[in-house]
């Protein structure tokens, strides 16, 4: 049996994104990949699997996309994993 593990917050892009999201209400995929520095086709690509994992969730309007994090448990999580990486910065 083989397991196949995907750590959401493990890949730059997509700590980026979810600390972007933790910081507003919601964003458009448009916003989003203005604040990261990505393209809108990899955003989109990070912020599914984001959805897919139960990070985030999304609604539309019209033809815009509009994610946010999935609920406050999550807002936490994101906030505690970027302490944790300020501290690791500070020890080297």
């Amino acid at each position: 049996m083989s397991w196949k593990f995907t750590v959401p917050l493990a890949d730059d892009t997509r700590m980026k994104i979810a600390y972007a999201l933790s910081k507003e209400e919601e964003l458009c995929v448009c916003d989003v990949a203005n604040i990261t520095g990505s393209t809108i086709a990899n955003v989109s690509h990070h912020l599914r699997t984001l959805k897919n994992m139960g990070l985030a969730k999304y609604r539309k309007e019209g033809k815009l996309v509009f994610y946010s994090l999935d609920d406050d448990h999550v807002k936490q999580l994101i906030m505690l994993a970027m302490a944790h990486q300020r501290e690791e910065k500070a020890h080297v």
